[in-house]
């Protein structure tokens, strides 16, 4: 009976293991559903529109995405769109400062996350808007703002002829002091410090190339039985604490692979992050957490402790992997994440009928600010 309960424990935790890399890579169901915002989506202002494309080569739908938007800016009856591609060099910032020096009024990023972040990153706090072209295998805003991210056509759309509104971006400044070196980040979802970003970083290239994303499951398994780090945490300027966690995330929105909403209190534009702290010290530990994800439970449980900031600064002894949006971004001994309100303005789907998200969201503001303290020493 004994080796039943341990072998049936470690199966589901190496299930959990392998779904939350899973969500590192960011393959998503199909889901409509947009993230809870506070602005209300407008339309798209009618008139000619100066289009600029700015697209990563690589992609296997690259040149098909290309012929759409020539086509699309010709139906419409506006002026060929200016095309710029990406570069290892330059993922897109370069080219989207370009773009706004041509006087764009809204820039396409076809690619994945890497180029979305890229080009936001040019277009923060400008008149310019982002539409977003799905060319890579994780599209996590695309996804999150409720966009068809297997419709390409239907993606440039809304992104032409849609509706727009504004959200937040992340900022992380990492630094590492072994190295002496530090580094500015935007993310548009979700950073991480600890095991996911150790999937991430640590996931084989010859897997990855043969198995996808099962490869990702591969490097959560074989990093499930570490420990965990003892890191020091400061919310909002609050006097630093200490945890002893496995993974700690922030996030902008919360929707992740397969469906989950990770963070199900995440709300995109209304001016805070939400942090996640994963502290699960033994395999019963992940399946506990993984069974109230997956089931969606709205009850507390200790291994995992969910907090609203505006900034939030880490410190590690030793070196800790970071991810934002699913990509690696090195190793840090401190980072630090600060919101920027309403930076960005996006393309996005016509809103859902009913209440606008702002009556609900500043009620779930307060159910949320009522029932979260302070952060407490484990």
């Amino acid at each position: 009976m004994g080796r039943k309960l341990l072998a049936g424990t470690a199966a589901a935790s190496a299930a959990a293991a392998s779904l939350r890399s899973y969500w590192s890579v960011r393959r998503l169901r199909q889901t409509r559903e947009a993230t809870a915002s506070v602005n209300r989506p407008m339309p798209v202002a009618e008139g000619p529109t100066r289009v600029a494309l700015i697209v990563n080569p690589s992609k296997l739908q690259a040149d098909t995405t290309r012929r759409l938007v020539v086509d699309a800016c010709a139906a419409a009856g506006w002026e060929p769109p200016l095309i710029l591609e990406t570069t290892i060099g330059d993922p897109g910032t370069g080219q989207a400062e370009h773009a706004l020096d041509a006087g764009a009024d809204v820039v396409l990023a076809a690619g994945g996350d890497g180029t979305v972040r890229a080009v936001a990153r040019a277009l923060a706090h400008s008149p310019a808007a982002l539409g977003l072209l799905p060319l890579g295998t994780g599209n996590l805003l695309v996804r999150n703002l409720g966009l068809p991210y297997n419709d390409i056509a239907g993606c440039l759309e809304l992104a032409l002829h849609g509706y727009e509104r504004r959200i937040d971006l992340g900022l992380t400044t990492i630094r590492n002091d072994r190295t002496q070196s530090s580094s500015e980040h935007l993310f548009l979802v979700m950073g991480g410090a600890g095991f996911d970003a150790t999937v991430v970083t640590e996931a084989r290239q010859d897997l990855k190339e043969k198995f996808g994303w099962l490869a990702y499951s591969e490097a959560g398994v074989r990093h499930l039985p570490g420990r965990r780090r003892r890191i020091s945490i400061s919310l909002d300027g609050r006097p630093p604490q200490t945890r002893k966690v496995r993974s700690l995330l922030v996030a902008n929105c919360g929707k992740l692979p397969a469906g989950v909403d990770f963070v199900p209190d995440a709300v995109i534009d209304d001016g805070y992050l939400d942090v996640v702290v994963l502290s699960p010290r033994s395999l019963l530990g992940w399946t506990w957490m993984a069974a109230k994800i997956l089931l969606r439970h709205r009850g507390g449980i200790p291994v995992i402790s969910y907090y609203r900031v505006r900034e939030i600064t880490v410190w590690s002894a030793e070196p800790i992997a970071t991810q934002l949006d699913g990509d690696p971004s090195g190793f840090a001994t401190s980072l630090t994440s600060r919101v920027d309100p309403d930076a960005l303005m996006v393309r996005v789907p016509s809103p859902a009928p009913g209440p606008s998200g702002s009556t609900a969201v500043q009620a779930r503001r307060v159910s949320r600010q009522d029932r979260r303290g302070l952060l407490r020493r484990s």
